[in-house]
C-alpha cells in the first residue's frame, strides 16, 4: 500500500538514541501510545524528539469507527498504577507538553473521566511546569463525566469531529455529530479558559463545502483550534482512501479557517490531532 502514496505523503526511517530511549521507556513501564496503536505516519518522528501521544484505559476500544487501526472488543479492568506510570515517563523524558488520548470506553459509567483526571493530577505532581492536551471521546454526551476532566485543569481540551456530517453513518456508526459539537461548545460553558480543539481527516469523500461548514459549526462554538490532515487507510479491511489532498489544497483550507478565527491550525497532509501540538498552543 505504501508504494502507491504520493511523494508528499512518504516519510524516512528515523533511528537514533532519542528514539530508541523513548521506545525502551515505553516498554518498560507497559504503556501503550496512540502513535503505536493507530499506527501514525509520524511515529518515527515524534519519538525522535523524545515525545508520545500517550493512548490510556488500555489498548481496545468499545466503539467500531472504521477508519481507526486501535482494536475494537471488550477492554480489560483499568490499570490503577497507569496514572503514576505515564507520569514517571514524562520525567524520565523531559517532557515539556504532554497529550493524552484514550480508546472509547463505553463499558464504564463515566467512560473514562476519572481516570482522565487522575492521569492529568499525577503528571502536574510530578512535573509541575508540563502543558497537558487532553483529547477526550463523547463520554456518550456527558456534562458530568466533561465537567470530572476538565476539573483536573487541562491546558487544552480537544474532541475530534473527525469527519463531516454526511458521513458520520459510514465512518463513525456509534458516534454522532452535534454530540461532538455538544461536547466542545459545553466544555466552553463549563471552563471557558482552557482552550478547545478539533480536527478532521480529509480524503473520505467529503467536499470543499462541507469542510468550510465544519469549520463555521466549530468557530460558532468558539474552538479555538484545528487540525486537518489527510486519511490513510491502516489495512484494507479499513475504508478505502477516497483521494489524496494535495498540500497546496491543505495550506488553501488553513487560510480560510484562519479567516474565520480560528487562533492556529495546522493543515497538511501528515498532520494529526496531536502533531506538533506544543507548537500549536504557542499561538495563543
Amino acid at each position: 500500500m505504501r508504494r502507491n502514496f504520493p511523494q508528499w505523503l512518504k516519510t524516512g526511517i528515523l533511528h537514533g538514541k532519542t528514539l530508541l530511549k523513548t521506545e525502551g521507556l515505553l516498554e518498560q513501564y507497559g504503556l501503550n501510545t496512540i502513535c503505536t496503536s493507530a499506527k501514525c505516519p509520524n511515529r518515527g518522528e515524534c519519538y525522535a524528539k523524545s515525545t508520545a501521544t500517550f493512548l490510556i484505559m488500555g489498548d481496545t476500544c468499545t466503539r467500531n469507527c472504521r477508519f481507526c487501526a486501535v482494536q475494537k472488543g471488550i477492554p480489560k479492568s483499568l490499570e490503577s498504577e497507569e496514572p503514576k506510570k505515564i507520569a514517571e515517563v514524562v520525567k524520565g523524558l523531559g517532557l515539556k507538553y504532554v497529550v493524552i488520548t484514550s480508546v472509547t470506553r463505553d463499558d464504564l459509567e463515566d467512560g473514562g473521566a476519572s481516570h482522565f483526571a487522575r492521569v492529568i493530577r499525577e503528571i502536574r505532581w510530578e512535573n509541575p511546569e508540563v502543558k497537558v492536551e487532553v483529547l477526550i471521546p463523547d463520554f456518550q454526551g456527558s456534562a458530568e463525566a466533561l465537567k470530572i476532566v476538565l476539573d483536573a485543569r487541562p491546558d487544552v481540551l480537544n474532541h475530534n469531529l473527525e469527519t463531516v456530517p454526511r458521513l458520520y453513518r459510514t465512518v463513525r456508526p456509534k458516534a454522532d455529530y452535534k454530540r461532538s459539537l455538544q461536547i466542545l461548545l459545553m466544555s466552553k460553558v463549563i471552563n471557558p479558559k482552557i482552550p478547545t480543539k478539533s480536527g478532521l481527516m480529509l480524503g473520505l469523500g467529503e467536499s470543499k463545502e462541507e469542510i468550510i461548514e465544519v469549520m463555521e459549526d466549530l468557530r460558532k462554538i468558539e474552538c479555538d483550534f484545528l487540525t486537518l490532515g489527510q486519511y490513510l487507510a491502516p489495512s484494507k479491511n479499513h475504508l478505502p482512501i477516497k483521494r489524496y489532498v494535495l498540500p497546496e489544497e491543505f495550506e488553501m483550507l488553513k487560510e480560510i479557517a484562519l479567516k474565520l478565527g480560528f487562533k492556529g491550525v495546522a493543515s497538511g497532509p501528515l498532520v494529526r490531532s496531536s502533531y506538533k501540538a506544543s507548537e500549536l498552543f504557542k499561538t495563543i
